[in-house]
Protein backbone atom coordinates (compact mmCIF):
# COMPACT_ATOMS: atom_id res chain seq x y z
CA UNK A 1 0.00 0.00 0.00
CA UNK A 2 2.78 2.79 1.20
CA UNK A 3 4.38 2.41 -3.06
CA UNK A 4 0.76 3.49 -3.77
CA UNK A 5 1.14 6.61 -1.60
CA UNK A 6 1.60 9.74 -3.32
CA UNK A 7 1.12 13.76 -3.55
CA UNK A 8 -2.41 14.70 -5.04
CA UNK A 9 -2.15 17.04 -7.86
CA UNK A 10 -5.08 19.19 -7.73
CA UNK A 11 -5.19 19.41 -3.70
CA UNK A 12 -1.90 18.90 -2.79
CA UNK A 13 -2.38 16.17 0.06
CA UNK A 14 -0.83 13.01 -0.28
CA UNK A 15 -3.37 10.32 -0.44
CA UNK A 16 -3.57 7.20 1.83
CA UNK A 17 -2.91 4.98 -0.82
CA UNK A 18 -6.13 3.04 -1.04
CA UNK A 19 -7.60 3.34 -4.66
CA UNK A 20 -10.79 1.87 -5.61
CA UNK A 21 -11.72 1.27 -9.30
CA UNK A 22 -8.20 2.00 -10.16
CA UNK A 23 -8.89 5.65 -9.82
CA UNK A 24 -10.65 6.40 -7.20
CA UNK A 25 -8.36 7.42 -4.09
CA UNK A 26 -8.23 8.74 -0.61
CA UNK A 27 -6.58 11.70 0.48
CA UNK A 28 -4.75 11.90 3.78
CA UNK A 29 -6.36 15.21 4.63
CA UNK A 30 -5.75 16.26 8.41
CA UNK A 31 -8.67 17.60 10.63
CA UNK A 32 -9.16 21.32 11.14
CA UNK A 33 -7.20 22.35 14.07
CA UNK A 34 -9.90 24.61 14.81
CA UNK A 35 -11.84 21.63 15.45
CA UNK A 36 -9.38 19.83 17.11
CA UNK A 37 -9.24 22.43 19.49
CA UNK A 38 -12.89 22.12 20.46
CA UNK A 39 -12.68 18.54 20.70
CA UNK A 40 -9.80 18.86 23.23
CA UNK A 41 -11.57 21.76 24.79
CA UNK A 42 -14.76 19.52 25.31
CA UNK A 43 -12.88 16.84 26.99
CA UNK A 44 -10.91 19.17 29.76
CA UNK A 45 -14.50 20.45 30.70
CA UNK A 46 -16.20 17.47 30.86
CA UNK A 47 -13.51 16.04 33.48
CA UNK A 48 -14.08 19.75 35.12
CA UNK A 49 -17.41 18.54 35.13
CA UNK A 50 -17.33 15.40 36.33
CA UNK A 51 -14.86 16.57 39.64
CA UNK A 52 -17.26 19.54 40.16
CA UNK A 53 -20.91 18.42 39.67
CA UNK A 54 -23.03 14.99 40.24
CA UNK A 55 -21.96 13.17 37.28
CA UNK A 56 -21.41 9.43 37.35
CA UNK A 57 -23.76 6.50 38.91
CA UNK A 58 -22.45 3.99 41.96
CA UNK A 59 -24.12 0.78 43.12
CA UNK A 60 -26.08 2.45 45.47
CA UNK A 61 -25.41 6.29 45.09
CA UNK A 62 -23.54 8.77 42.90
CA UNK A 63 -20.41 10.75 42.30
CA UNK A 64 -21.40 14.23 44.61
CA UNK A 65 -19.14 16.84 42.87
CA UNK A 66 -16.70 18.71 44.84
CA UNK A 67 -19.18 21.89 44.78
CA UNK A 68 -22.06 19.57 46.21
CA UNK A 69 -24.40 20.76 43.54
CA UNK A 70 -28.27 19.43 44.37
CA UNK A 71 -31.11 20.11 41.19
CA UNK A 72 -33.67 18.50 43.80
CA UNK A 73 -32.05 21.20 46.10
CA UNK A 74 -32.46 23.98 44.38
CA UNK A 75 -35.97 22.81 43.49
CA UNK A 76 -36.99 22.27 46.77
CA UNK A 77 -35.82 25.98 47.22
CA UNK A 78 -37.66 27.11 44.83
CA UNK A 79 -41.02 25.64 45.82
CA UNK A 80 -40.22 26.51 49.37
CA UNK A 81 -39.67 30.38 48.05
CA UNK A 82 -43.59 30.13 46.10
CA UNK A 83 -44.82 29.09 48.99
CA UNK A 84 -43.62 31.63 51.33
CA UNK A 85 -44.85 34.14 48.63
CA UNK A 86 -48.50 32.97 48.97
CA UNK A 87 -48.35 32.38 52.33
CA UNK A 88 -50.70 35.56 53.17
CA UNK A 89 -53.04 34.75 50.66
CA UNK A 90 -52.93 31.04 51.76
CA UNK A 91 -53.33 31.79 55.32
CA UNK A 92 -56.25 34.58 54.50
CA UNK A 93 -58.47 32.26 52.28
CA UNK A 94 -57.84 29.43 55.36
CA UNK A 95 -59.38 31.60 57.62
CA UNK A 96 -61.82 33.39 56.07
CA UNK A 97 -65.74 32.55 54.97
CA UNK A 98 -66.43 31.28 51.40
CA UNK A 99 -68.35 34.16 50.76
CA UNK A 100 -65.64 36.71 51.98
CA UNK A 101 -63.44 34.97 49.56
CA UNK A 102 -66.17 35.98 46.54
CA UNK A 103 -66.53 39.74 47.93
CA UNK A 104 -62.29 40.26 48.38
CA UNK A 105 -60.51 40.48 44.73
CA UNK A 106 -57.23 39.58 45.62
CA UNK A 107 -58.24 36.52 47.25
CA UNK A 108 -60.98 35.41 44.61
CA UNK A 109 -58.07 35.73 42.10
CA UNK A 110 -55.75 33.46 44.00
CA UNK A 111 -58.54 31.22 44.74
CA UNK A 112 -59.65 30.94 41.42
CA UNK A 113 -55.77 30.46 39.98
CA UNK A 114 -55.45 27.42 42.69
CA UNK A 115 -58.95 25.85 42.29
CA UNK A 116 -57.98 25.96 38.81
CA UNK A 117 -54.75 24.04 38.99
CA UNK A 118 -55.89 21.75 41.87
CA UNK A 119 -59.04 20.93 39.32
CA UNK A 120 -56.78 19.60 36.56
CA UNK A 121 -54.86 17.75 38.93
CA UNK A 122 -57.41 16.11 40.77
CA UNK A 123 -60.79 16.37 39.23
CA UNK A 124 -60.48 16.62 35.57
CA UNK A 125 -59.85 12.66 34.89
CA UNK A 126 -63.76 12.48 35.63
CA UNK A 127 -64.76 15.99 35.05
CA UNK A 128 -63.05 16.91 32.14
CA UNK A 129 -60.51 19.86 31.65
CA UNK A 130 -63.26 22.15 31.04
CA UNK A 131 -65.87 20.64 33.67
CA UNK A 132 -67.69 19.76 31.14
CA UNK A 133 -68.81 16.43 32.44
CA UNK A 134 -68.99 12.95 30.47
CA UNK A 135 -71.62 9.93 30.81
CA UNK A 136 -71.72 9.45 34.85
CA UNK A 137 -69.82 12.39 35.86
CA UNK A 138 -71.94 16.00 35.98
CA UNK A 139 -71.46 18.54 34.01
CA UNK A 140 -70.36 21.19 36.47
CA UNK A 141 -70.43 24.56 33.64
CA UNK A 142 -74.33 24.00 33.92
CA UNK A 143 -76.77 25.07 36.60
CA UNK A 144 -78.28 21.73 37.10
CA UNK A 145 -77.30 20.37 40.76
CA UNK A 146 -78.20 16.96 41.88
CA UNK A 147 -76.65 18.44 45.61
CA UNK A 148 -77.23 21.97 45.41
CA UNK A 149 -74.83 24.58 43.69
CA UNK A 150 -74.09 27.02 46.50
CA UNK A 151 -70.50 27.26 47.96
CA UNK A 152 -71.44 25.74 51.22
CA UNK A 153 -73.00 22.93 49.13
CA UNK A 154 -69.84 22.37 46.54
CA UNK A 155 -67.34 22.97 49.11
CA UNK A 156 -69.12 19.93 51.20
CA UNK A 157 -69.40 17.82 47.99
CA UNK A 158 -65.39 17.97 47.66
CA UNK A 159 -64.67 17.44 51.15
CA UNK A 160 -67.16 14.45 51.50
CA UNK A 161 -68.03 13.25 48.46
CA UNK A 162 -70.70 11.33 47.07
CA UNK A 163 -71.44 7.66 48.31
CA UNK A 164 -68.10 7.17 49.48
CA UNK A 165 -66.95 5.49 52.78
CA UNK A 166 -66.55 8.87 54.48
CA UNK A 167 -68.84 9.46 57.61
CA UNK A 168 -70.08 13.01 56.31
CA UNK A 169 -70.56 11.67 52.44
CA UNK A 170 -73.40 12.54 50.36
CA UNK A 171 -75.27 8.65 50.33
CA UNK A 172 -79.23 9.03 48.32
CA UNK A 173 -79.00 5.76 46.96
CA UNK A 174 -81.86 4.77 44.52
CA UNK A 175 -83.38 1.45 44.52
CA UNK A 176 -82.89 -1.16 42.36
CA UNK A 177 -85.82 -1.53 41.06
CA UNK A 178 -84.73 -4.50 38.67
CA UNK A 179 -81.95 -6.28 40.01
CA UNK A 180 -83.63 -6.14 43.28
CA UNK A 181 -86.92 -7.36 41.84
CA UNK A 182 -89.07 -4.19 43.44
CA UNK A 183 -90.95 -3.98 39.76
CA UNK A 184 -91.91 -5.73 36.61
CA UNK A 185 -90.11 -5.16 33.74
CA UNK A 186 -93.13 -4.13 32.24
CA UNK A 187 -93.76 -1.92 35.22
CA UNK A 188 -90.11 -0.18 34.55
CA UNK A 189 -90.57 -0.51 30.64
CA UNK A 190 -93.83 2.40 31.60
CA UNK A 191 -92.05 4.17 34.46
CA UNK A 192 -89.52 5.02 31.54
CA UNK A 193 -92.01 6.15 29.26
CA UNK A 194 -93.17 8.13 31.78
CA UNK A 195 -90.03 9.83 32.78
CA UNK A 196 -89.80 10.90 29.33
CA UNK A 197 -92.99 12.07 29.21
CA UNK A 198 -91.75 14.28 31.72
CA UNK A 199 -89.84 16.43 29.39
CA UNK A 200 -92.11 16.22 26.41
CA UNK A 201 -90.23 12.88 25.45
CA UNK A 202 -91.95 9.86 25.41
CA UNK A 203 -93.46 8.00 22.40
CA UNK A 204 -95.95 5.37 23.89
CA UNK A 205 -98.41 7.67 25.61
CA UNK A 206 -100.32 4.37 26.99
CA UNK A 207 -97.09 3.49 28.37
CA UNK A 208 -96.83 6.83 30.55
CA UNK A 209 -100.34 7.15 31.69
CA UNK A 210 -99.42 3.38 33.22
CA UNK A 211 -96.33 4.90 34.88
CA UNK A 212 -97.60 7.13 35.95
CA UNK A 213 -99.07 5.41 38.64
CA UNK A 214 -95.98 3.29 39.41
CA UNK A 215 -94.08 6.58 39.58
CA UNK A 216 -96.58 8.01 41.82
CA UNK A 217 -96.40 5.17 44.26
CA UNK A 218 -92.28 4.12 43.79
CA UNK A 219 -90.56 7.67 42.95
CA UNK A 220 -92.02 10.63 44.30
CA UNK A 221 -91.19 9.94 47.86
CA UNK A 222 -87.52 11.07 46.27
CA UNK A 223 -88.46 13.19 42.88
CA UNK A 224 -91.27 14.57 44.19
CA UNK A 225 -95.04 14.71 42.57
CA UNK A 226 -93.93 16.50 39.36
CA UNK A 227 -90.58 14.98 39.60
CA UNK A 228 -88.68 18.25 39.80
CA UNK A 229 -86.19 16.28 42.30
CA UNK A 230 -85.08 17.04 46.08
CA UNK A 231 -81.42 18.79 46.26
CA UNK A 232 -81.29 17.36 49.66
CA UNK A 233 -81.76 13.70 48.97
CA UNK A 234 -79.64 13.77 45.92
CA UNK A 235 -82.66 12.83 43.76
CA UNK A 236 -82.14 14.23 40.29
CA UNK A 237 -84.38 17.24 38.34
CA UNK A 238 -86.46 14.81 35.78
CA UNK A 239 -87.86 17.55 33.96
CA UNK A 240 -85.53 19.51 32.90
CA UNK A 241 -84.08 17.56 30.11
CA UNK A 242 -80.33 17.14 31.31
CA UNK A 243 -79.42 13.86 32.30
CA UNK A 244 -76.56 12.27 33.46
CA UNK A 245 -76.40 8.61 32.21
CA UNK A 246 -78.33 9.63 28.61
CA UNK A 247 -81.48 10.36 27.54
CA UNK A 248 -82.40 7.29 25.65
CA UNK A 249 -85.13 5.33 26.91
CA UNK A 250 -82.67 2.14 27.38
CA UNK A 251 -80.36 4.56 29.45
CA UNK A 252 -83.44 5.47 31.54
CA UNK A 253 -84.34 1.93 32.06
CA UNK A 254 -80.70 0.97 33.23
CA UNK A 255 -81.34 3.47 35.79
CA UNK A 256 -84.52 2.40 37.05
CA UNK A 257 -82.85 -1.40 37.30
CA UNK A 258 -79.90 -0.66 38.65
CA UNK A 259 -80.18 2.80 40.43
CA UNK A 260 -76.67 3.43 38.99
CA UNK A 261 -75.08 4.71 42.41
CA UNK A 262 -71.87 6.94 40.82
CA UNK A 263 -69.40 7.14 43.43
CA UNK A 264 -67.15 10.08 44.28
CA UNK A 265 -64.12 10.02 46.74
CA UNK A 266 -64.07 12.22 49.63
CA UNK A 267 -60.87 14.98 48.97
CA UNK A 268 -60.50 16.01 52.32
CA UNK A 269 -58.49 13.23 52.82
CA UNK A 270 -56.15 13.90 50.06
CA UNK A 271 -56.26 17.85 49.80
CA UNK A 272 -55.89 20.50 52.42
CA UNK A 273 -58.55 22.86 53.45
CA UNK A 274 -57.05 26.00 51.33
CA UNK A 275 -57.22 23.76 48.31
CA UNK A 276 -60.79 22.87 48.78
CA UNK A 277 -61.81 26.36 49.31
CA UNK A 278 -60.22 27.24 46.14
CA UNK A 279 -61.69 24.28 44.41
CA UNK A 280 -65.33 25.20 45.63
CA UNK A 281 -64.76 28.95 44.77
CA UNK A 282 -63.39 27.79 41.20
CA UNK A 283 -65.97 24.77 40.30
CA UNK A 284 -68.51 27.96 41.45
CA UNK A 285 -67.40 30.43 39.18
CA UNK A 286 -67.65 28.38 36.17
CA UNK A 287 -71.15 29.09 35.32
CA UNK A 288 -73.52 27.17 37.43
CA UNK A 289 -73.19 28.19 40.53
CA UNK A 290 -76.31 29.25 42.47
Amino acid sequence: MADKKRIDEVTGFETTGHVWDDDLEELNKPLPKWWLYVLYASIIWAIGYWVLYPAWPLASDYTRGYLGYSQRAVVMEQVAAGKAAQAQFRDAIGKAELAEIQNKPDLLNFALAGGKAAFGDNCAPCHGRGAEGSMGYPNLNDDDWIWGGDLAAIERTIRHGIRSADADTRAGDMPKFGTDKLLEPAQIDDVAEHVLSLSGKASDQEAAIRGAAVFAENCTACHGETGKGNLELGAPNLIDGIWLYGTDKTDIVTSIETGRGGVMPPWHTRLDDVTIKQLAVYVHALGGGQ
